[in-house]
């Protein structure tokens, strides 16, 4: 009887709650409204998408928004939790490349590589998918730079404090209906910059516009 409790429950989770965590993303998505700060030109292909872990509940209706037809893949952990994210995320036709910067990370950072040498775009959480909160993993710097290719980064902060705030490692951020999003978006070139150099002005620039 656990056992068949407990397939059902990993059923639901993966089929039942994804799909309610995307209607609700879309109907809350359009009660917002939204400011928008476009810093530096918007890369004309591909790129290398990045927000915060916490910030994913605005981020990839953000990036649909500029992109609503480019090809894209998102990093996502082997987590229960990543696999709910993945099939969210499929819903806005970004596909998944399976791992972390924990596991299996190499095989995922080449994966990564071909996938976007192959005109895809790539989005990434660079704090996922366990933190801490505002860290700055390496996939994000070296996926950009072994590429060529700009950093497209996505960030909100919600007026007034007017948003829910969950008590999870990356305060994962819910805004309320009918709130005003200050959604700013940079475009960031990050050539010939040492790694260390490069994780800390990126971090600069992205906590910049972010819920702290």
């Amino acid at each position: 009887m656990k056992k068949l409790q407990k397939k059902l429950s990993k059923y639901l989770s993966i089929t039942v709650v994804p799909f309610l965590i995307y209607m609700v993303m879309r109907l809350l998505w359009f009660t917002y409204r939204k400011e928008y700060t476009v810093i530096g030109n918007l890369p004309s292909s591909k790129a290398i998408a990045v927000s915060w872990h916490g910030e994913l509940f605005i981020s990839p209706q953000v990036y649909r928004k500029f992109y609503p037809n480019d090809s894209t893949y998102a990093i996502i952990s082997q987590h229960l939790d990543g696999e709910i994210i993945a099939k969210v995320l499929s819903k806005f036709n970004i596909l998944p490349i399976r791992g972390s910067s924990s596991k299996r990370a190499v095989g995922v950072l080449i994966e990564a590589l071909k996938i976007s040498k192959a005109n895809n775009s790539i989005l990434i959480s660079p704090d996922g998918p366990r933190g801490p909160r505002h860290s700055m993993s390496d996939g994000a710097i070296i996926l950009a730079q072994k590429n060529n290719l700009p950093l497209f980064c996505v960030n909100f902060r919600v007026e007034n404090d007017r948003f829910w705030q969950l008590k999870s490692w990356d305060k994962f951020v819910i805004p309320k209906p009918f709130s005003k999003l200050k959604i700013t978006t940079q475009t960031i070139e990050l050539k010939n910059i040492p790694l260390e150099d490069a994780k800390e002005l990126l971090k600069t620039k992205m906590t910049q516009f972010s819920l702290q």
